[in-house]
């Protein structure tokens, strides 16, 4: 029976060498910020009246659309 050489050394040698990346860079902590008073209620308020905006044009379009098609369905009826 034939039995199949085997080489000496089974486990090819590596395509390539593994380096060892960079370590990590050492972060470092941001300045500190400081935060006005007067800069949180600037930013809550412009957030109120751009929501408050968004809601008057959502009001807007909702009330445009129903009168777009109450206007459709009374010249329809006035076409017959």
């Amino acid at each position: 029976m034939l039995l199949p050489k085997y080489p000496d050394n089974p486990t090819p040698p590596p395509a390539h060498t593994h380096t060892p990346a960079d370590p990590t860079p050492v972060r470092r902590p941001l300045p500190p910020v400081s935060v006005d008073r007067n800069t949180v209620v600037a930013l809550v308020v412009g957030g109120v009246v751009l929501t408050a905006l968004l809601a008057a044009v959502a009001v807007t379009a909702i009330s445009i659309a129903i009168a777009a098609v109450v206007l459709r369905s009374m010249l329809r009826d006035h076409r017959r």
